[in-house]
């Protein structure tokens, strides 16, 4: 216990943390769809250098984006059909 009565968190073991995202990580997204970045880019309409700072971590997608990863996680073949118009 600290002096305060809080606990302190480098007493015992420290817990695990965790990131948990609001939406599926692109990278890994692609890879277990077996797709490079620009067939992944072409198939679902993202541009190929968004999807490269996404997947470096360099940027982060947000609103809209963030849906359509989930949406492609859950069905992709719904999002090819949409995007080719077919």
């Amino acid at each position: 216990m600290a002096e305060d009565g809080d606990e302190d968190l480098d007493e015992g073991n420290p817990p695990d943390f965790r990131v948990v995202r609001p939406y599926p990580d692109p990278r890994e997204l692609r890879q277990n769809l077996h797709m490079t970045q620009e067939e992944f880019a072409r198939a679902f309409g993202i541009n190929v250098w968004t999807l490269r700072e996404w997947e470096q971590k360099k940027a982060e997608p947000e609103g809209p984006a963030r849906t359509l990863l989930r949406v492609i996680e859950r069905n992709p073949d719904v999002v090819r059909q949409a995007v080719s118009g077919r």
